[in-house]
């Protein structure tokens, strides 16, 4: 770029947007935000094993294409690379993930996610659900210690549905009858007392399914603690299976059991749930286990979290310890 030219550019700059200068400052920072993400993705992926169409465990080099090296199958011929077989296969604009990486972290609309990264908003939605695909399923498969359970409700959305199974709301947000209902979507949600947190849409927050999902989950150690008495549903399951139960009856002033057994903890992060889904004004029940992982990805990760780390997350291939800034 010639000297008047770039004089021209530098001029230019106090008129962008507070994104667009973003955007600039992080290509200058890294050079080719491109080859910055191919690389991070080669990284994450270390050496080739087998092949994802078929599982043989012979496979050789094939070139590469599109930033990213190839490999052949030997057994079944087919070519691949890092992401064949992932959430992320197929997926454009590599140059933008990272931002909407950073857009996802704030939690930011499709809308403004895509003017941030300059895609459409059919792509921002397409993105938003493949990278929180693998986070929606990662979380606790066993809990111990005191294990503080409780439920919380979801208002049903056929949001983007072309066809409704019901007549349309006339104004949005709110249901046709007060209190729980069959409108009310149940999510339990279940913290132990280290932080690790897991939740579950049931389709009725019964002793069914309530209990089906509590028995794998609680190890043999466990105290589950809840609110509501002895003569609920927690009491219930807990007789039913033999899992230790402590309860607490909030309605009734009886916050704290033996210093120890509270729900304080499940209740605060219900709370913090709740409070961080209302920027979505809404989200469709099929899709409200990946927002579900999306708000446990940012409560596990905390000040640890970053665009690199989250396309590990996206990948099923996170070493958070990786990415911790210091």
């Amino acid at each position: 770029m010639k000297a008047a030219e770039f004089q021209r550019w530098l001029a230019k700059l106090a008129t962008l947007t507070a994104h667009q200068r973003e955007s600039v400052e992080q290509q200058l920072r890294c050079g080719d935000p491109r080859r910055a993400t191919e690389r991070l993705i080669a990284q994450l992926s270390g050496p080739v094993e087998r092949c994802p169409h078929c599982g043989h465990a012979e496979v050789g080099p094939w070139g590469s294409s599109g930033g990213l090296e190839r490999y052949r199958c030997k057994g079944c011929s087919k070519t691949f690379n890092a992401l064949t077989g992932t959430p992320l296969a197929r997926l454009r604009h590599r140059e933008q993930w990272q931002t909407f990486m950073l857009a996802l972290i704030e939690g930011q609309s499709v809308r403004q996610a895509a003017e941030r990264c300059g895609v459409d908003k059919n792509t921002a939605f397409l993105w938003r659900h493949r990278f929180l695909r693998l986070p929606a399923e990662q979380k606790a498969k066993r809990e111990s210690g005191i294990v503080e359970a409780d439920e919380t409700y979801f208002l049903e959305s056929f949001k983007g549905s072309r066809q409704l199974p019901r007549a349309p709301r006339k104004r949005g947000g709110k249901a046709a009858k007060r209190g729980l209902s069959a409108e009310q979507i149940p999510v339990l949600i279940a913290r132990d007392r280290v932080g690790e947190t897991v939740d579950f849409v049931l389709p009725k927050a019964d002793k069914k399914h309530i209990g089906a999902v509590l028995k794998p989950l609680l190890a043999e150690d466990a105290i589950l603690c809840t609110d509501g008495g002895g003569s609920g549903v927690y009491a219930a399951v807990a007789r039913e299976h033999k899992l230790t139960h402590r309860f607490v009856n909030v309605r009734a002033g009886i916050k704290v059991v033996g210093k120890v057994y509270h729900v304080q903890n499940v209740n605060a992060y219900a709370s913090r749930l709740k409070g961080w889904m209302r920027r979505f004004h809404g989200v469709a029940t099929k899709y409200l286990p990946n927002y579900l992982g999306w708000r446990r990805m940012l409560e596990r990760s905390g000040g640890a979290i970053s665009p690199p780390l989250c396309i590990a997350l996206s990948l099923g291939r996170a070493r958070p310890q990786q990415f911790i800034q210091t």
